[in-house]
């Protein structure tokens, strides 16, 4: 067994493979594992949790080879896992994590115990409820969870009293809270029950008890909040505390809204044309150059013509209640600045 390998650049002269062709790096295997995102992967590798052939690994540019190599997290060896996905209805009382110290109830309980490493993507407080997905993929789960990807989350809302439709316009605009600006980009009253109103309210970002928090600063608190849609998937008929496997339509959905075009690494600019393979691009000292060898035109601008228009106009009617002023150097007509002689 060989420890993990910095990565080194292969020798442009030769045309053989090189020897490290199948090493990938280690908090990527990590994540790839179902061990969670590569964020969290890193975490784990730099708190020195992660062994490789029972050495210590902390560098996070290491590259291992997983076919011959054991790669141990606390003392437990991990591996390549099937995908799996999983829509969930959580039911109230239950928290979306791996790791809770107080010992209450989790998601992930409510699965069987299979030799497979389960988290939810995102999160649910403990007193909400509705759908969740629940995976061992990191890197789809990370993705999901990002806001830049912006993947809308529809909500039935339940909350005390009835909230007027100024109200209703603040979420809208948005409410200011030390993490930024939270609003809804979709909101739409259901009906009233008794001293209650039943809303459906849509974001773009999950921030910690987010729309807990709006309702709380319009004065109408949240009685019970469900998520009812996640991006292409929707909740359906599916019982409280009940979950299946996504159907191939819902994963091939899901992997549209996380191509490349919908990535947070591109930049794209609005009007910007893109340049023709094999035309460069006209240097800024050509251009300063040309502007300065282009004869000047003795045209009008369009906005000046339009300004003396109006100030013609302006000038032959006169206003009621002003007093008419003598036009400065008109010897011969004597006309005023109404238009008028004198």
């Amino acid at each position: 067994m060989s420890p993990p390998t910095a990565p080194q650049e292969p020798d442009a002269e030769s045309d053989q493979p090189t020897a490290h062709a199948d090493l990938v790096r280690l908090q990527k295997f990590l994540a790839s594992t179902g061990l969670g995102s590569r964020r969290h992967c890193e975490e784990y590798i730099e708190t020195g949790r992660v062994t490789v052939d029972g050495e210590e690994v902390i560098e996070l540019g290491a590259k291992i080879d997983p076919e011959t190599q054991v790669i141990c997290v606390d003392g437990e060896r991990v591996r390549l896992q099937p995908k799996r996905y999983y829509l969930l209805n959580k039911p109230s009382g239950f928290l979306c994590t791996n790791n809770d110290p107080a010992g209450r109830r989790r998601v992930i309980d409510l699965f069987p115990k299979e030799n497979q490493r389960l988290f939810t993507v995102g999160r649910l407080d403990e007193n909400s409820e509705g759908l969740i997905l629940v995976t061992n993929d990191g890197e789809m789960a990370e993705r999901l969870a990002h806001p830049r990807y912006r993947v809308p989350r529809t909500y039935q809302v339940q909350v005390v009293g009835n909230p007027p439709r100024e109200k209703l316009n603040e979420l809208r605009k948005g409410i200011r809270f030390k993490e930024g600006v939270f609003r809804v980009s979709g909101l739409k009253p259901l009906r009233k029950q008794g001293k209650s109103t039943f809303l459906e309210l849509t974001l773009h970002e999950g921030q910690n008890r987010e729309i807990r928090r709006m309702m709380a600063r319009i004065g109408h608190k949240v009685i019970q909040l469900i998520r009812v849609r996640f991006g292409p998937l929707n909740l359906g008929n599916l019982k409280s505390g009940e979950f299946r496997r996504l159907t191939d339509w819902e994963l091939k959905k899901l992997r549209e809204m996380l191509t490349d075009k919908h990535s947070p690494d591109i930049r794209r600019r609005k009007g910007r044309k893109s340049v023709v393979p094999g035309k460069a691009r006209p240097s800024r000292i050509s251009a300063e150059k040309k502007a300065l060898n282009k004869k000047p035109s003795h045209k009008t601008p369009a906005h000046k013509k339009t300004a003396r228009k109006k100030h013609k106009q302006g000038s032959t009617v006169s206003q009621p209640g002003t007093p008419r002023r003598r036009i400065i150097g008109d010897t011969q007509g004597k006309q005023t600045r109404s238009g008028r002689q004198k």
